[in-house]
């Protein structure tokens, strides 16, 4: 049996026989258990141990062939990892699979992108957290289904060559190998023609049998009859409300049943602050490499009646009234999925530079679909901007848990009294709707008139008047 084992490794090659020999002494137990039943007469046991032996080998030969290929499982795969689903923010517990971009086999990296989910808020993304790249193993969830955080996600079975290996089949795949290239040599060699015999004279060609008759190809299947349809019946689709959509809706619902809304209006003269940026556009862009557009305006404006008004900047929590003594004010920004209302931190501590670049930021990172649930979070005002649509007068709705909302509409010539003089003036409606439980009349209108007035004159900014 030991030579029958030597003559088995022998064919692995020298340098893995004697690779092989210091695993040889269990062997050696093997055959001699083999050959003590076999003198015993037990030829079933002796098949049984030979057996074993010849598995032994099998199962070292295939151990030195992955070892010598820098393959082994013990190199490459280390573990199994779970990808749980990730913190989505304030308040926020579950979300919905809107898409999944990675299937089971696929290698990824860390901070590779495995599905996309859809909160309330925002479409986040769940990433690959490990540094040790990895081969998923499964998704345990699909498509549309409701997920909860620290919910297990994906498996992922670690493996410090996956990215190496991945590259080689790649190339493996588009070089072909070369039994593959002799393939089309062979086979023309087969398809060629042989000459064929010659008939003998006594025997006659077979005729073919006569092929039955083919039947007539059948006319082309028009389109499949319509339906008649049902008299009144008008046609309709229906689709499933976004889990963005539900929830804005929800929201707005739950603000006209919670809230005492009321809404106040006033008329602002656009004239000063349109040739403020007329004389200044360019060398605004030129000093701080960003466009000037009027939201800076409204923004600081709104940011400074919020201290002039602070019950404006309030909020009614149960039988309390907390006056917040910070000035976040949440910009509306329309997406295709619905309404978003990133966040302006501390505008009294901004210039108009800044609030300009982070305006443009919200309004790229929001068509992208990459706001983050930070970025969303909090707002002590809202200022909605629906003249960019045309919109000319429009009553807003408060933003839970806020108290007032501004409405900017657009910007029109109409015939305006200066000075005792009919002049065209370009004129912008404001609206103002506010939680009339905490905030008077009278407040409402002060602090839009304040507005009012650091729009028309922005020198009030710099003098604090």
């Amino acid at each position: 049996m030991r030579q029958s084992a030597l003559r088995s490794l022998g064919r692995l090659g020298a340098g893995r026989v004697s690779a092989s020999l210091p695993i040889l002494a269990p062997l050696e137990l093997l055959a001699s258990a083999g050959a003590a039943t076999s003198r015993k007469g037990a030829t079933r046991s002796t098949h049984w141990a030979a057996s074993a032996l010849g598995t032994a080998c099998i199962r070292l030969d295939a151990s030195l062939l992955f070892s010598a290929r820098g393959i082994s499982g013990s190199a490459a795969a280390l573990a199994d990892v779970t990808v749980a689903v990730p913190s989505m923010g304030e308040s926020i517990t579950e979300g919905t699979v809107a898409t999944i971009l990675k299937q089971p086999g696929d290698v990824v990296v860390e901070d590779d992108v495995i599905a996309q989910l859809e909160t309330d808020k925002v479409t986040m993304d769940i990433k690959y957290p490990h540094k040790t790249p990895g081969v998923i193993k499964a998704i345990e969830v699909a498509e549309g289904d409701t997920v909860t955080v620290g919910q297990s996600f994906a498996v992922v079975e670690e493996k410090a060559d996956a990215v190496q290996a991945d590259k080689p089949a790649e190339a493996a795949a588009e070089e072909p190998a070369p039994a593959a290239k002799e393939a089309p040599k062979q086979a023309k060699q087969e398809a060629a023609p042989k000459p064929a015999a010659a008939p003998k004279a006594a025997e006659a060609p077979k005729q073919a049998a006569p092929k039955p008759a083919a039947p007539k190809p059948a006319a082309a299947a028009g389109p499949a009859d319509k339906a008649p349809p049902v008299p009144g019946q008008r046609p309709e689709r229906r689709v499933a409300m976004t889990r963005l959509r539900r929830r804005i809706s929800e929201r707005l619902k739950g603000a006209q049943n919670t809230y005492a809304m009321l809404s106040t209006f006033n008329e602002v003269d656009m004239t000063n602050v349109m040739e403020m940026r007329r004389e200044l556009k360019d060398a605004f862009l030129e000093r701080h490499g960003v466009k000037l557009g009027f939201m800076s305006a409204f923004v600081k404006a709104a940011g400074a009646a919020l201290q002039y008004v602070p019950s404006v900047n309030g909020v009614i929590d149960n039988n309390e009234i907390i006056y917040r003594e910070y000035y976040d004010i949440s910009v509306a920004v329309s997406t295709p999925k619905g309404l978003v209302v990133p966040v302006l931190r501390d505008v009294d501590q901004m210039s108009f530079a800044d609030v300009e670049m982070k305006i443009n930021e919200f309004g790229r990172k929001a068509r992208d679909g990459t706001l983050s649930i930070d970025e969303m979070a909090g707002g002590t005002f809202t200022i909605s901007n629906g003249g960019v649509f045309g919109s000319v007068l429009s009553t807003p709705i408060i933003n839970p848990p806020q108290s007032a909302i501004l409405g900017m509409h657009a910007t029109n010539m109409r015939p305006w009294v200066v000075n005792g003089q009919i002049v065209p003036r370009p004129i912008m409606n404001l609206a103002l709707t506010y939680d009339h439980r905490l905030i008077d009349g009278r407040e409402a209108v002060t602090f839009l008139k304040r507005i009012k007035e650091i729009v028309e004159d922005p020198r009030r900014l710099l003098l604090d008047v």
